[in-house]
């Protein structure tokens, strides 16, 4: 095969891949559109190919080291277990995994620490392969549910915990409402979620508006809350005892966006299991990924580290 053949093929895999990110971008519609962009995500098996069972980003310190992808991914896990304390809880203490994906968080929080967890997620398939991938020895179990309407009552859970699923709610003081409710007087929250710079202290310009339209617009997500943003609506909900603790993890998840465009090359054999059109919808999501690195490098995006202790009095059942 010649040179130019070869360059021929790759530009045309090039031009494949950016059509399909400008002309199919998968905006936020409704709970369908993110339950449908998770369907074809799992289905198609190339997400949980390069990152693992872990869909969220890795934890590399801070200052960050050089890291496995993957080691990285449940390293946060177990970072924001200790974060949050839940490292003092007893075995047997209820969780709710909002926002689980394919319970790669629920099997460690299961595993290693003993905990009951109830994985929800809104894609059918994900919670299909969840089931999959776990062994009946763990106390876990999968659900669809909405987490905009939980289905439990309240006051069911001594621990709540989500990863990354904020973004896809279109409705901020009533996700904060609902991770509140279904959690037990005393009960603690623990959520790790994207923010964006808080837009009333620096207002966003002409180039981050662009970025932000973007980032939105192709990982089906309805809005960015920022850290503080979201820390006075989980203050509002009533639930709260004490003050909402936040912190920002930006600097040692931010090595996760690079890493995870080179799988693509240290992993060829994904060329192989996937083909070509597998290939075109991994370079499809290359500039979302760049775009991700420079707005969490530049600080218009910041890595939001929430923690909250349900009080004993308002709401409380």
């Amino acid at each position: 095969m010649s040179l130019w053949l070869i360059l021929g093929i790759v530009l045309a895999l090039l031009i494949a891949a950016v059509a399909l990110y400008l002309f199919t971008a998968r905006r936020y519609q409704s709970s369908d559109s993110v339950a449908n962009s998770y369907d074809q995500w799992t289905e198609d098996g190339i997400l949980e190919f390069y990152w693992g069972e872990h869909i969220h980003l890795g934890h590399y310190g801070s200052p960050p080291q050089r890291k496995d992808f993957l080691t990285a991914k449940a390293d946060f896990v177990h970072e924001m277990v200790r974060w949050g304390g839940l490292d003092q809880l007893a075995p047997g203490t209820t969780v709710l995994d909002v926002g689980c994906g394919i319970g790669g968080s629920s099997r460690i929080l299961a595993r290693d620490y003993g905990f009951a967890v109830t994985g929800i997620t809104i894609s059918p398939q994900q919670v299909k392969r969840a089931q999959e991938l776990t062994s009946n020895e763990l106390d876990v179990r999968f659900q669809v549910d909405d987490a905009m309407s939980m289905s439990f009552p309240d006051a069911s859970f001594d621990v709540v915990w989500s990863i990354e699923a904020g973004p896809h709610m279109p409705d901020k003081a009533v996700f904060a409402k609902e991770l509140m409710r279904v959690l037990k007087p005393g009960g603690i929250l623990v959520v790790a979620d994207w923010n964006q710079r808080d837009a009333r202290q620096t207002p966003l310009n002409g180039w981050e508006r662009s970025v932000m339209r973007q980032l939105l617009d192709q990982w089906s997500h309805p809005e960015f809350a920022s850290i503080e943003g979201f820390a006075e609506q989980l203050a509002a909900t009533g639930f709260v005892a004490g003050e909402v603790i936040t912190a920002d993890w930006a600097e040692a998840t931010l090595p996760s966006w690079l890493d995870s465009i080179w799988q693509g090359v240290a992993r060829p054999e994904g060329l192989v299991r996937f083909g070509v059109p597998g290939l075109v919808k991994s370079l499809r999501e290359v500039p979302t990924l760049l775009l991700m690195r420079l707005a969490f490098g530049t600080g218009l995006c910041r890595f939001g580290m929430f923690r909250a202790v349900r009080n004993r009095g308002y709401g409380a059942s």
